[in-house]
């Protein structure tokens, strides 16, 4: 689709040439650190989005230059997984060409900050050399597939990596542009010869994330995706999947009509139906999806107005595959397990906290270096997690000794010594790169968490569980729509505070307090610590206790959180 009534991004797609556009013309201008705003668009299909740094745009524009332009450079790595060889490569990469620091995103890859477009070529040629890449990492596209992050730990969960790598190269885009502007692969003649059979030419409304996830943890948060998939298992084995679809965490400020909604249940189909019920699902959205206002555009908008029924039944129509009562199962939360596991076959994994997913070397606590040596002194894995951490996998017993010796030798303490609170945080990047922040949220949530740990300690709940997410603005990439405490920036210093979340990502919270400072965040919750920790049920979790208690509202559908 393509013309008059859908968005401008809709015509850039369609007369990109698959994807094409000026991207390799753009590359070459050395009067610009830049590139065109259609090319910006396309880009992202790359992996690449463009940035500057907002800390100096104000005094860069005084000196009559153009903005600080950089890029972010996002990596596909589906369910995290990553050899030492890969994990080496990625390090170089980043003190070679980025900011010094490799960050960890809520979908279990990395992205680089701070790329200049001189490097963008060969800083995504050497990430293919570690047989990675970064195609549909951003775009209108199926993004990086999600899976539990511990695969190893039994056969289970082996089992549902691979199918997460099957159903990732499933909805790869098939367009060669790819390999051209990068990777200087041979040019076809001509576009039109190139058929996307799942996509189209102008590929989908908007963005797509898809996630498996084996209860009872629901670190993937899989009904904030798009499409999930949640194991069931009958006799030790993998019986099926239930399916849910029309998640999605972003909306905007101020308009009603946009919000956060959690994916529904569809049904219950058999494991070989994976990849024909996942295709008709990404088919229906990219023939049913909004196309002429991105905001309405997500999947969850298309079920919200065709109806549950409707879409199931146009699934399975596509599919051939008929839907079956969904299965019980439960979750108990979405955050990640720390320190020592052993898995099924008597290998170690380490589960690390990286606070907002950022490793680099910053004063004592030298994360990146830690990292190094030990990936260049022992045959291991890294996984990454949903949540921004890490694993240090397959550890051989005699070698757990000299892993923690490391870590403590680069000032990297046990992760279980933050306090919950902060082991159960995230944060998005925001300031100065992304060009969509209103406030801070990487940088600030630290200090404010600080202040948390103090309130909660003097109520004698220093040991309470409790989630906290911050975004910079209304998008919600850290999911925090879905955590206990949500804050969401609105605009210089000033937050939006929802509550009453599920501890497992199964409930959104609802607004309780906007355009808040640091003061009134403080002294909004305060009170809420004191009451939970008098009137507290046993095992009662403070999302669940707001709501019994009428200290927020549920929220049963994301079309009802702007209720008054």
């Amino acid at each position: 689709m393509s013309g008059q009534g859908v968005t401008e991004v809709e015509n850039i797609k369609a007369a990109s040439r698959h994807l094409r556009g000026t991207i390799a013309e753009g590359l070459v201008d050395p009067l610009t650190g830049a590139i065109s705003e259609p090319d910006t668009q396309l880009s992202k299909f790359h992996g690449i989005y463009q940035q500057d740094d907002r800390d100096i745009r104000s005094e860069r524009k005084r000196q009559k230059l153009e903005p600080a332009y950089s890029f972010m450079i996002r990596a596909r790595i589906p369910g995290g997984l990553l050899t030492t060889t890969q994990w080496l490569g990625l390090d170089r990469i980043a003190t070679t060409h980025a900011n010094q620091t490799i960050r960890l995103t809520t979908r279990q890859a990395i992205q680089y900050h701070g790329v200049v477009k001189r490097n963008l070529k060969q800083t995504i040629a050497e990430i293919n050399q570690l047989t990675l890449d970064t195609i549909a990492a951003c775009g209108d596209v199926n993004r990086n597939v999600m899976s539990p992050p511990l695969p190893s730990l039994s056969s289970i969960h082996r089992e549902v990596q691979q199918y997460a790598e099957a159903l990732s190269e499933h909805l790869m885009p098939k367009s060669r542009a790819y390999h051209e502007i990068w990777l200087d692969g041979e040019k076809i003649q001509s576009s039109k010869a190139e058929i996307e059979p799942i996509y189209g030419d102008t590929y989908l409304p908007r963005k797509f994330k898809v996630a498996f996830v084996i209860p009872p943890q629901n670190d993937v948060d899989v009904f904030a995706q798009d499409l999930g998939f949640i194991t069931i298992i009958r006799d030790g084995s993998i019986a099926g999947f239930n399916v849910t679809v029309g998640g999605g965490m972003g909306m905007s400020h101020g308009e009603t009509d946009t919000y956060p909604r959690l994916g529904d249940v569809l049904g219950f189909i058999k494991f070989q139906d994976v990849l024909a019920v996942a295709e008709a699902i990404v088919t229906t959205q990219r023939d049913n999806g909004d196309r002429t206002n991105r905001k309405h555009a997500r999947l969850k908008y298309t079920i919200d107005d065709g109806g549950v029924e409707w879409f199931r039944e146009e699934v399975e129509k596509r599919s051939g595959v008929t839907f079956a009562a969904a299965e019980k199962y439960a979750f108990v939360a979405n955050g990640d397990v720390y320190g020592w596991q052993q898995d099924d076959v008597g290998a170690w994994h380490y589960g690390l906290f990286v606070e907002n997913g950022r490793i680099g070397d910053v004063g004592d606590r030298r994360l990146l270096s830690g990292l190094r040596t030990i990936a260049q002194l022992h045959n291991v894995e890294f996984r990454l997690t949903p949540n921004q951490n890490l694993i240090i996998s397959k550890v051989a017993g005699a070698d757990k000794k000299k892993i923690e010796s490391i870590l403590v030798e680069h000032g990297i303490k046990n992760s279980t010594r933050a306090s919950p609170l902060r082991l159960n945080s995230m944060a998005c990047v925001a300031f100065p790169t992304c060009g969509l922040a209103m406030a801070e949220s990487e940088r600030y949530l630290p200090s404010l968490i600080d202040k948390l740990d103090a309130g909660l300690k003097l109520h004698g709940l220093a040991d309470e569980p409790i989630t906290i997410r911050m975004t910079g603005c209304p998008n919600g990439c850290a999911r925090p729509y879905i955590a206990e405490i949500g804050l969401v920036g609105k605009g210089p210093g000033r937050y939006t505070i929802f509550l009453g979340a599920g501890f497992a990502g199964e409930r959104l919270g609802a607004p309780y307090l906007d355009n808040a400072n640091e003061q009134e965040i403080l002294a909004a919750l305060d009170p809420l610590f004191a009451r939970f920790a008098a009137d507290k049920n046993e095992a009662e979790h403070f999302g669940d206790f707001l709501v019994r208690t009428g200290a927020v509202r549920e929220v049963t559908a994301g079309r009802h959180i702007h209720d008054s």
